[in-house]
């Protein structure tokens, strides 16, 4: 039975990805509106956080024809307030006699919740339609869901030896215009970018979105600073500094932290590891509670080997450039 449906799930992933950009923290969800013929009325998407859910924008589209057909939507529809009325409401309101969904909402609020309330009203559900690539589609939802960290990739540009720069720093762009335009491409899908301090003192950074596809105005620039060592006069704290979190051991330098501040950095002190060094694991939580369900993590490349060896990394980004750089010496 599900395979009859696969086509129009997929249909509704295809949509699901116009929230790719300004969903978070709220999961991709896509919809099809299907008639009592089978025929499509409407489709929806979830495109910001706070907005009209997939399954809302579908009916406003095609109310009039919603009455006794199909609902297909990538996730289960939510049975809760949130920033939002809840879905199944909308749905049952609508008339629809069938829901189609391709996978739970782990979401401890909704899990089976909006199944449930539609079997109990009376409609048909039909779940597990494409479920893997519909998990696979709000891979870092679910991660975020599961762990409470945000889901970690690692961005990197490198040599053919492996190399992230000259010795010294020298050679800061090592890759092509063409790939650093989708590294900031990148940039606008995640909820906060993360470096280490060395990168603040060596390149100076912005660390902002370029590119204006995330409708959210907001995104959180952190650095791991134990020891509260970023200039206060740094590019990062020109713009938007309520956005900047510096991760820094308990106990740092009252002045140095308060010059900071007035400057309009948030300071968070987290525990250190056995090297000394910002505890990975109290960074994310941190970030996880506050509803930051993705990082990019741009370097350097201690901060990259670190995430790599507590295996806190869930994907890397490499972008690798045809250059040798030599030797140990290099």
């Amino acid at each position: 039975m599900s395979a009859s449906w696969a086509p129009l799930m997929r249909r509704a992933l295809e949509l699901a990805e116009q929230g790719r950009y300004g969903a978070s923290p709220n999961p991709m969800v896509g919809a099809v509106l299907l008639t009592r013929a089978g025929e499509v009325a409407a489709t929806g998407a979830h495109l910001a956080c706070g907005g009209p859910h997939a399954e809302v924008a579908a009916l406003a589209a095609g109310a009039a024809e919603a009455v006794g057909g199909t609902m297909v939507v990538t996730l289960e529809p939510c049975a809760h307030q949130g920033r939002t009325p809840p879905c199944v409401d909308a749905i049952l309101a609508a008339g629809i006699a069938r829901v189609v969904i391709g996978t739970r909402d782990p979401n401890p609020a909704v899990n089976g919740r909006g199944v449930e309330t539609l079997r109990a009203a009376g409609v048909e559900v039909i779940e597990g339609v494409e479920e893997d690539a519909c998990r696979a589609a709000n891979r870092r939802f679910f991660h975020w869901v599961a762990t409470g960290r945000p889901f970690v990739t690692l961005k990197m540009a490198m040599t053919l030896d492996g190399k992230l720069a000259a010795r010294g720093g020298r050679s800061r762009w090592i890759t092509s215009e063409a790939s650093r335009r989708e590294g900031y491409a990148l940039r606008e899908e995640f909820d906060a970018l993360l470096v280490g301090v060395n990168t603040v003192l060596a390149d100076d950074p912005h660390l902002t979105r370029r590119l204006g596809l995330n409708p959210n105005p907001h995104l959180v620039r952190a650095v791991l600073d134990t020891a509260l060592r970023t200039p206060p006069d740094c590019t990062l704290l020109e713009r938007d500094p309520e956005d900047v979190v510096l991760f820094c051991r308990e106990g740092t330098a009252a002045e140095r932290r308060r010059e900071l501040e007035r400057r309009g950095a948030r300071i968070v002190e987290v525990g250190v590891d056995e090297h000394g060094r910002c505890d990975l694991r109290h960074v994310l939580r941190w970030m996880g509670s506050h509803e930051i369900i993705s990082a990019l993590v741009e370097g350097g490349g201690e901060v990259h080997w670190s995430f790599l060896r507590e295996g806190l990394a869930q994907r890397v980004h490499a972008f690798v450039a045809p250059l040798l750089l030599g030797g140990r010496e290099a």
